[in-house]
């Protein structure tokens, strides 16, 4: 199955914890605050969901087409 993220930039308090573990994918952007790096690799299903429990204020979003995904 494929999943989308999508971050939500009011949510997001800038912990880090997604930049730190998958830095190829997230970054943060001049107001630092997350933003996916463009053109960055495609995360297997696991790391997706993992990553978005692991996001401390929830910023992280899964959706399966227009569906949300609860990871927790």
């Amino acid at each position: 199955m494929t999943y989308r993220i999508e971050l939500d930039r009011d949510v997001c308090i800038s912990s880090g914890k997604c930049v730190a573990e998958s830095p190829e994918v997230f970054r943060f952007d001049d107001d630092e605050v997350v933003a996916l790096v463009p053109g960055g690799p495609r995360l297997s299903d696991e790391e997706i969901f993992a990553i978005a429990r692991d996001c401390p204020s929830g910023a992280i979003r899964v959706f399966d087409g227009d569906e949300e995904i609860d990871v927790y």
